[in-house]
């Protein structure tokens, strides 16, 4: 089974616009993530998704930059912007990461690919959903699905929500949905990039901790930020935006 991350990414944002394209030292919050990503084991290939608008010309420069696959699609209909993408590179497995989330762990990623063949499930997730508990920070997010399944929700789904959030109409129609959980507790910690005190709290984190030569982990950034609590408190309190 071979799996294929596709990475959501558009310098668009309500919150935040051009979050992913924000400079720490060097490299984008975009080539972060990515440059994670790429040390996860399991994975075959990296393809970034972005849309056709203009103002995403600068995401297609970054991946070509980088070596990383690109595909650009529709911006609304994220779900088709996903299908296709994978089809046109013969995906056998998705892994749904959005750029978002620049600190991703890529042990978590390979965790998360290990519990998804054990499970053979239809669709695992750490993303809260249904009235499950998160365990996992926000900015850790991993979902994984067949291709035959995105293939299925692409001729499917019908809501507007469904189109843009890619995943609901598998958690509604999917016949085992597995939510992979950490060993310990870590919803209290925000490490996905939204607004500008999420920014700030990474922008610290990768200041500290990034080393080109020794990726860091989950643990390494709960160490840092219980010893640093001023700047776990700058993002405390940002609510998630819903889905």
């Amino acid at each position: 089974m071979s799996y294929t991350v596709i990475i959501q990414a558009r310098s668009g944002s309500t919150r935040l616009p051009g979050k992913i394209l924000k400079k720490v030292g060097n490299k984008t919050l975009l080539e972060y993530g990515v440059e994670r990503i790429q040390k996860a084991q399991k994975i075959k290939e990296i393809i970034i998704a972005t849309t056709v608008n203009e103002k995403d010309d600068v995401i297609a420069q970054i991946a070509q930059a980088n070596g990383i696959k690109y595909f650009r699609g529709s911006e609304a209909d994220v779900l088709a912007r996903y299908y296709y993408a994978a089809k046109e590179n013969s995906a056998e497995t998705v892994i749904r990461i959005t750029s978002d989330c620049p600190l991703i762990d890529p042990d978590i990623i390979d965790l998360a690919i290990e519990n998804y063949e054990k499970q053979s499930c239809d669709i695992l997730t750490n993303v809260p959903n249904d009235g499950q508990k998160l365990t996992y920070p926000r900015g850790m997010d991993v979902e994984i699905f067949s291709f035959k399944w995105l293939e299925e929700a692409f001729y499917h789904a019908k809501e507007t929500y469904e189109r843009e959030h890619v995943t609901p109409y598998l958690y509604t129609n999917a016949q085992k949905v597995y939510y992979d959980r950490a060993e310990k507790d870590y919803s209290g910690y925000r490490l996905t990039l939204d607004t500008e005190e999420d920014l700030n709290v990474i922008t610290q984190i990768i200041t500290a901790l990034y080393n080109p030569d020794k990726v860091f982990h989950l643990e390494d950034i709960i160490q840092f930020l219980d010893a640093n609590p001023a700047i776990w408190k700058i993002n405390s309190n940002i609510k998630q935006k819903e889905i």
